[in-house]
Formats: structure tokens, C-alpha cells, sequence
């Protein structure tokens, strides 16, 4: 029982965590607008792709949690 009720604050701490980005990411202006994103309009059609927003926000997050698996 101990395990699971480890595993539901995990779980609570995560929700936690995305609901903050979820509020932040909005006011960081260049986010999805960096030189390697893609957006395209045509007619009555657009299409996204933030490629370039992806690739820093994975190196970002790969070296935050080799930094936390580290200790």
C-alpha cells in the first residue's frame, strides 16, 4: 500500500508541474516561433510545426533529468 500511495503523489506533483507550464508557456513570446519552425497557410487550412521549439526543449529536459538522475 505504502508503494501506491508513493506512486498517487508522483502522480499529483506531475499534474501539478504541467498545470504550471500550462499557465507559463503562453508568456514566453519566442516559444513556437523560433527559425526552425514551420507554418504554413494556405486557403482555408494552416499547418505548425515547431521543430525547431522541440529539439530545444528536449535538450533542455534530457539534461534536467541527467542532472536530477545524477544524485
Amino acid at each position: 500500500m505504502q508503494e501506491f500511495g508513493r506512486i498517487l503523489v508522483i502522480l499529483g506533483i506531475a499534474i501539478i508541474v504541467a498545470g504550471l507550464a500550462l499557465m507559463v508557456v503562453p508568456k514566453i513570446p519566442w516559444l513556437g516561433h523560433l527559425p526552425g519552425d514551420f507554418h504554413v497557410e494556405r486557403g482555408g487550412w494552416s499547418f505548425h510545426f515547431p521543430l525547431a521549439t522541440s529539439i530545444v526543449l528536449s535538450v533542455l529536459l534530457t539534461l534536467v533529468l541527467w542532472l536530477l538522475g545524477r544524485r
